[in-house]
């Protein structure tokens, strides 16, 4: 275990091993009730931590308002409960989720199973988005924990970046070797009582974390820290956004932020245009800057900051860049089944890539037209698929490329109306007077496009009387002979009914269910 651990806090991470271990040789119920008294052991320690943090906090608070030397301790220690409450909550709300499938939340037998956190964090052999967000939290607490103690205690510096490293982690040696990663190596396959004890330690070791900075700066070792408190950690990275996959390569430094610091004179410029004096305010020695994020894509801050040394003027040059990216506004959800496109008809499509410009992404496949921006009409031809393939080119100039698959289905088979009805399944019943003045129609039946269909033709056709094909909507002259024979009750068809699409009747529609008919007078 890393440096600065209590010897209780080093026994329990042994017996959590040793657990760890055991349940791997698929041991009984009762190493499940184990592991859920250490949770509860950590819970209780945990609450014992936050009681004492709190009034460690409101001590050093106190402190700063009576005296000077400790206002850089008490901004320290705020920033760091602040990073440690953020860090603590978003791991609470991972258990509450890790248990929203489990009745008993103190049955600890019955957590035996992995699925929950495996399909969570860990599907298909990928970490998922929110596998990644469990590790962006935990880096995003040990860099600013590490960045606020700085040089001040290497022990706990040590102790955190210990405790809260996401490697990838490799298990065995030589060619049996085997490399991991953080989420697959701690909670893939793993019972569910077992990842709520890591996170109830992942806890534990942030409280731990804050009890000894903050007992370290009540112990009265401030005379560094005050030293400091005109100094602020100043991060600086080659662009202002990365991508899964790459690497971060931020610097962090220190640097001076009191009214001393301020520049004499500012001359900036957002991507070439000038940055007037109300789009930027000065707080202590920061320039703080209030233009828009403007359009998606890269954008550059140059120009110069000017100071007063020795009366006269020195030139700090400015040459940084930030990306703007679109605001998600809406979830991608996807039925698996249903990528389906239409022949016959114009699919209305919208083709994104997160993060690009419209005007930088390129898609083709048989069929596809852009419409504008990112909308795009599919009018697929033969075959029974069509593949998109999209690409773009990143803010920083990489290129991307993805593709879909969509299944090519037939506009479904037309059922046959007349005065709108189709029977439902039986005989429409009307009288003879309006059957003789009703046109016959086709409609397609809950399907997801609006299409108007003409009928060009249809058979009429009355028992014990010669079939007679009707060219039109309605029935001819001799067809309505033929209903005049008929007798009340009887059931007459309207069969090979023929139509087309309006604007496109050059698509052969698939043989349209006849319409019964059951004469009431």
């Amino acid at each position: 275990m890393a440096g600065g651990q209590s010897p209780r806090q080093k026994m329990i991470n042994l017996m959590y091993l040793v657990f760890i271990a055991m349940l791997a040789l698929n041991m009984s119920k009762e190493v499940l009730s184990a592991f859920g008294s250490i949770n509860a052991k950590l819970d209780r320690a945990n609450t014992s931590y936050e009681s004492k943090n709190t009034l460690a906090l409101a001590d050093l608070s106190k402190k700063a308002s009576e005296n000077d030397e400790f206002k850089a301790a008490a901004e320290l220690a705020n920033a760091a409960s602040q990073l440690s409450k953020t860090y603590n909550d978003y791991i609470a709300a991972q258990k509450v989720l890790l248990l929203s499938e489990v009745e008993d939340k103190t049955d600890y037998e019955t957590m035996d199973t992995s699925g929950f956190l495996d399909a969570l964090y860990h599907e298909g052999g990928k970490l998922t988005e929110a596998g990644q967000e469990f590790l962006t939290q935990m880096d995003t607490y040990r860099n600013g924990m590490v960045a606020l103690i700085g040089d001040t205690n290497p022990t706990l510096t040590s102790q955190i970046n210990i405790d809260f490293n996401t490697a990838d982690v490799t298990v065995g040696k030589g060619p049996s070797a085997v490399t991991q990663d953080y989420i697959s190596y701690n909670y893939v396959a793993f019972p569910t009582v077992s990842s709520l004890t890591k996170m109830t330690q992942i806890q534990n070791d942030v409280k731990s974390v804050e009890n000894e900075l903050l007992s370290k700066l009540l112990s009265g070792n401030l005379k560094q820290l005050a030293k400091l408190d005109n100094y602020e950690t100043v991060m600086t990275t080659s662009k202002g956004a990365y991508y899964t996959g790459t690497t971060f390569d931020g610097m962090l430094s220190l640097g001076r932020v009191d009214a001393s610091t301020a520049p004499e004179r500012i001359e900036l410029k957002i991507d070439g245009k000038p940055i007037k004096k109300t789009e930027y305010d000065l707080d202590g020695g920061r320039v703080v800057l209030k233009v828009g994020t403007g359009s998606v894509g890269d954008h550059k801050v140059t120009g110069m900051l000017i100071y007063m040394q020795d009366g006269k003027e020195v030139e700090v040059a400015v040459d940084k860049k930030f990306t703007t990216i679109n605001k998600p506004n809406a979830a991608t959800i996807a039925a698996d089944k249903m990528n389906v496109v239409y022949r016959g008809v114009s699919n209305p499509m919208t083709i994104t890539f997160a993060g690009i410009q419209d005007s930088k992404i390129r898609a083709n496949a048989p069929g596809l037209s852009k419409v504008k921006g990112s909308s795009y009409a599919m009018n697929p031809g033969t075959g029974r698929e069509v593949t998109i393939t999209v690409s773009g080119t990143l803010p920083d100039g990489d290129p991307v490329r993805d593709n879909a698959t969509f299944r090519i289905k037939d506009i479904p088979r037309p059922t046959g109306t007349i005065r709108g009805e189709d029977g439902d399944g039986g005989c429409v019943r009307m009288q003879r007077q309006g059957l003789e003045r009703s046109t016959i129609g086709a409609a397609l039946q809950d399907f997801d496009f609006d299409l108007k269909l003409n009928v060009t033709g249809f058979s009429f056709k009355v028992n014990g009387q010669p079939t007679i094909k009707v060219n039109g909507k309605k029935l001819n002259s001799q067809a309505s002979g033929a209903l005049k024979r008929a007798k009340r009750g009887e059931t007459l068809q309207i069969f090979d009914i023929t139509a087309n699409i309006a604007g496109n009747s050059g698509y052969k529609l698939k043989k349209i269910s006849p319409i019964c008919i059951e004469l009431t007078n």
